[in-house]
């Protein structure tokens, strides 16, 4: 009777154990601070881009996870290549850019 007992309590421990470690964040997911977080860099580049007038006129797009940049389109030049990575840069919360835009 004693022995079942703590086989059943270890068991129970195991599933405990087992169910907090599941929950735990890992480096592939996004908390959902993180998630608005990257929301808020990634509006506040995209208006950045839309009232620069040199800039507004391409479609550039903008995602960030982890506060990383990714900026991906067509330019054409390298001046907009430039501009768009330092606007970018400039927002509170982006720790790099990884600027993928492309030369007509």
């Amino acid at each position: 009777m004693k022995t079942t007992k703590m086989l059943v309590n270890g068991f129970l421990l195991v599933m405990l154990i087992a169910a907090f470690s599941a929950c735990g964040s890992t480096s592939k997911q996004t908390t959902p601070g993180e998630y608005v977080d990257d929301s808020v860099i990634t509006t506040k580049i995209k208006s950045l881009l839309a009232e620069d007038d040199f800039l507004r006129s391409f479609q550039i797009g903008v995602e960030t996870r982890k506060g990383i940049v990714q900026l991906s389109g067509f330019v054409n030049s390298k001046q907009a290549v430039d501009k768009a990575g330092q606007i970018a840069r400039s927002v509170k919360g982006v720790t790099s850019v990884k600027n993928d835009l492309i030369l007509k």
